[in-house]
């Protein structure tokens, strides 16, 4: 019987060492709560203006919103606005944004439309002169495949890139190894953990470990986040954990059929899409 509990004792210690949030940072999390985020900007369904535009994001800022978006880099390592790991939904062109260089990629009509990817610099300029106080939350993309030195580098141009901008920012990603890299390259920045359901993890091919580990914030030990980006499903119990040991509730990404009144009452932010909600509730 002793073994046994001693074995249980264990197992409790090793997952509160796995999950355990940031300590509470109330000054970071301040220009953050209370907000609505526009996903990838103010866009709607149509495309019109289209997502992750120069366009978008101005619209988004001038109505008063918070804004998500996602960076990445080019072939030749250009630090551009795009959500998609492939080019292949939002242009003509195929294959990987990381094998593209960038005269190729800015190139790109997005959505059939006039505008074209733009560079995170170009972003910020644009969102700064619609509106200089405009919350900012970055999502940096990552891949599995993406060495350590890549991550950093990636990381490293990001937060340089962010230095410029005049209002508040945070970055998260679902990357573990990306929030642990911002944990120490930034220990100041306020930063977040992604997070989708176990479901949506498997869906995606992802196998049943990796999917548990990811969906159930297995890799805080790495970056200690401030916040946890959730998704619409029922929080697992892991997530509720994370929340009741100090981490800001963060949730991704409301959209018009779901319940935006209690998306807004269980969580200190949230990032929506296709709908124009109040830009402040709290």
């Amino acid at each position: 019987m002793k073994i046994l509990l001693c074995v249980i004792l264990i197992l409790i210690l090793l997952t509160l060492f796995a999950v355990w949030p940031n300590k509470r940072r109330d000054n970071l999390r301040a220009p953050f709560l209370g907000r609505n985020y526009a996903h990838r900007g103010f866009f709607g369904k149509d495309q019109r203006p289209p997502e992750n535009s120069l366009p978008a994001f101005a619209a988004a800022a001038q109505n008063g919103y918070g804004i998500e978006l996602d960076v990445q880099f080019t072939s030749d390592h250009r630090l551009v606005v795009f959500h998609d790991d492939t080019l292949d939904r939002m242009t003509p062109a195929k294959g990987f944004v990381h094998d593209m260089s960038w005269d190729d990629f800015s190139a790109q009509p997005l959505a059939g439309s006039a505008e074209h990817p733009p560079l995170f610099a170009d972003m910020l300029r644009t969102v700064a002169e619609a509106n200089p106080d405009t919350p900012l939350i970055v999502e940096i993309k990552s891949r599995s495949e993406y060495k350590q030195t890549y991550l950093e580098e990636l990381c490293r141009a990001t937060i340089a890139e962010l230095k410029t901008y005049p209002g508040p920012y945070c970055i998260e990603s679902f990357d573990p190894r990306v929030v642990g890299i911002v944990r120490h390259q930034a220990p100041g920045l306020l930063r977040g953990q992604l997070a989708d359901s176990y479901q949506s993890y498997r869906k995606c091919g992802v196998s049943p470990v990796p999917a548990f580990v990811f969906s159930h914030c297995f890799g805080n030990f790495l970056g200690r986040p401030d916040f946890i980006a959730w998704c619409p499903d029922e929080r697992n119990w892991a997530v509720k954990l994370c929340l009741a040991l100090g981490a800001m509730p963060v949730m991704w990404t409301a959209l018009p059929e779901h319940d935006t009144a209690k998306r807004e009452q269980e969580n200190d932010a949230v990032i929506f899409q296709w709908y124009a909600p109040k830009p402040k509730y709290k």
